[in-house]
């Protein structure tokens, strides 16, 4: 499934003020960005003031990283949960990374939260670019696992193959708001597996 993020948006009032923020940060910070994304937005959007804010979170940069991290924890993104599906075959969840995108949402396609944001990070926030690394490694790791148990010859090249392709279908549908993108590489990636596993792929 081609990475999407679905848009919650924060109720008003009541308790719960740190997950109204963190909504509010998925749902600006993955559409409009994260630089043009002030406090006050934030803040507006979650429906707390300035000062409830840092009560929860020290700084913007500490926002982030939580933003971010709630992809590997509460809210996996859909690419990476199809390579744990057990109903699956291993070359069917090295597939379904690829599927459509799903959403109800008529927002611009943007591609991969933790690839926006070591690009706005551009050297300036090292944490995050760590973090961000960290999660990409970690993604190329899973895809390599999951050829070894497709039986591919050489699961450590598919792996990084399919990861590029992946990336690559990624970034070109955030920069075309076009995920047709991922029907092509749903093709290139079966070519690939067709000959690193040797039998035609389903």
């Amino acid at each position: 499934m081609a990475t999407s993020t679905p848009i919650s948006r924060a109720p008003r009032g009541g308790r719960g003020a740190r997950e109204r923020i963190l909504l509010a940060a998925q749902e600006l910070f993955y559409t409009r960005g994260i630089h043009a994304t002030g406090v006050a937005a934030l803040t507006e959007a979650a429906h707390v003031s300035t000062r409830t804010f840092y009560v929860h979170f020290a700084t913007k940069n500490a926002l982030v990283e939580e933003y971010l991290r709630r992809f590997e924890s509460t809210n996996p993104l859909p690419a990476e949960a199809a390579l744990e599906r057990g109903d699956l075959t291993p070359i069917q969840r090295l597939l379904a990374i690829f599927d459509p995108v799903e959403s109800d949402s008529s927002a611009p396609f943007r591609g991969c939260p933790f690839h926006n944001a070591a690009v706005e990070g551009a050297g300036e926030l090292p944490d995050i670019a760590r973090l961000a690394q960290r999660h990409k490694q970690a993604f190329r790791d899973r895809l390599v696992a999951t050829a070894a148990e497709a039986g591919a010859a050489d699961p450590e090249s598919l792996g990084r193959q399919l990861a590029v392709i992946f990336e690559g279908a990624n970034a070109l549908a955030a920069s075309c708001n076009d995920t047709e993108a991922f029907t092509d590489a749903r093709l290139a990636a079966k070519t690939l597996l067709n000959v690193a596993v040797g039998a035609e792929s389903r």
